[in-house]
């Protein structure tokens, strides 16, 4: 009863979100509420909300305060140089952007940090893809993916849990894994000139001569936003900057690109090194855990608003402009909490886990690796790293040991789910991402899955073939 629940309340919040029937805060709070009573156990759903809550709250709390921190960076114009180096290299091309957006990411994800990797990307890449009108959806979606191949490095989380859970050494499953992620990454970088190409034929490729005079001097199609069949639809012209991208949620911002204006009051070029010396600073002590991430992120916010705006007024001004994002994300959270805490309150995830490897027949036993590979993408994209690798992993290598299947080779498969990972609704990070990219999670979701489902595949066959699953 608990997994037909279970599935039943993925499901419902799933068509619910993408058919945009109900906001995903909403959808996350009612829908588990409901099934929980459903379920016979409504008089312990407080319990269950409290403890999601108090298990996300360090998560919220980094996320909120790293919003902050990046949110400044933005203003004060740490990344402007690395916007009008993309420019420069992407000359206007979407095909290149897409590219560019795909490496970028792949790039800063070294850090293991999602949040962090897409408020970078984020940062960024959205001026440009707001100057051309490109799709916005386009700009997640391949993000999380080069984001879900790189998370697999021992710091960023997955491996180092497949490790705890089977006793392993982390570096033994990554190294042999390196060739399969790479296939994986060329994957990511294949598809995004694929869609760049696709963007490039609905827009068209401009000339940028610079970033100041190109919003007045050039121009664009206008079906920017009608998604990818858009080909066909009225021709005219308009100038760059004015495009709304897929899923963008209409809004019509005056400032969208701010964050290439050389002239905004909020900048600080001669606290540029500064700056600069305190983000390496931070993101070095993340990849060290000198101290926990909520906490580098609120020193590092509270650092990064005295020494930038010493003024109150100013540091209050900064705090508003950056609140919106932070209630948002802070809010999709909290939201998600509830989900998962009644998930595993109820004991829907174990039993649902439980029936997905009684289902798994006696005659693909020698093939464990394989089916773990497999059941990777749905069960890593509908529970927690935690969940997955603490609670189904140990089950699933220990029916794989039974027929001569190595914990190693178990481990090395159980990574091949994290790009569809990435875009899971109980990913906090990738709220992050949809938030400051302005795009509703349904268009990411139904964008993206079935893309990231393709790159995990193509991780596992790569892995077959090179012998390391």
């Amino acid at each position: 009863m608990l997994t037909i629940l279970g599935f039943a309340m993925i499901a419902t919040f799933l068509v619910l979100i993408m058919t945009k029937k109900m906001s995903p805060i909403a959808a996350l709070v009612l829908i588990p509420a409901l099934f929980c009573v459903a379920a016979g156990k409504g008089a312990h759903l407080g319990d269950y909300v409290i403890d999601g809550v108090t298990g996300l709250a360090p998560t919220a709390a980094m996320l909120m305060f790293a919003i902050v921190y990046f949110g400044v960076m933005i203003d004060v114009g740490l990344f402007d140089p690395v916007v009008r180096g993309i420019l420069r290299f992407c000359k206007a091309d979407p095909m290149r952007v897409v590219v560019g957006t795909a490496a970028l990411a792949a790039i800063v994800s070294l850090d293991g940090d999602g949040s962090t990797t897409f408020m970078i990307t984020v940062s960024a890449m959205y001026p440009l893809y707001k100057r051309l009108g490109m799709s916005l959806v386009v700009m997640t979606g391949v993000a999380a993916m080069a984001n879900g191949v790189m998370n697999t490095v021992p710091w960023g989380g997955p491996t180092a849990r497949a490790a705890t859970a089977l006793k392993l050494d982390a570096a033994d499953i990554f190294v042999p894994m390196i060739p399969a992620l790479l296939v994986g990454l060329l994957g990511v970088l294949g598809l995004a000139y694929v869609l760049g190409l696709r963007e490039r034929r609905r827009l068209g490729a401009l000339r940028i001569a610079d970033e100041e005079s190109a919003e007045t001097k050039e121009t664009v199609l206008v079906g920017a936003g009608a998604g990818a069949g858009a080909g066909g639809g009225r021709l005219g012209k308009r100038p760059v900057g004015g495009g709304a991208g897929e899923a963008d949620g209409g809004d019509d911002d005056g400032d969208l690109l701010k964050g290439l204006d050389p002239d905004r009051p909020t900048l600080r070029p001669r606290l540029y090194w500064f700056n600069a010396l305190l983000t390496g600073a931070l993101i070095t002590a993340m990849i060290l855990e000198l101290l926990p991430i909520p906490v580098l992120f609120l020193l590092g916010a509270a650092l990064a608003l005295s020494v930038n705006y010493p003024r109150l007024p100013d540091q209050k001004a900064r705090i508003a402009a950056h609140a919106d994002n932070v209630l948002n994300v802070s809010g999709m959270v909290f939201a998600a909490a509830v989900f998962t805490g009644v998930l595993q309150g109820t004991g829907m995830i174990d039993s649902m886990a439980g029936r997905l490897v009684d289902t798994v027949p006696e005659g693909l036993g020698p093939h464990m690796a394989l089916v773990t590979g497999v059941l990777s993408l749905p069960l890593t994209y509908f529970m927690s790293n935690d969940g997955f690798y603490f609670g189904v992993l140990p089950v699933l290598a220990e029916a794989g040991a039974a027929h001569g299947v190595t914990p190693l080779e178990m481990a090395r498969a159980s990574l091949v789910g994290q790009p569809l990972h990435m875009s899971s609704p109980l990913v906090p990070a990738v709220y992050v991402l949809v938030g400051m990219a302005r795009v509703e999670f349904g268009d990411h979701t139904r964008f993206v899955v079935k893309w990231a489902a393709l790159t995990c595949l193509l991780i596992l066959t790569a892995g077959i073939l090179f012998g390391t699953i």
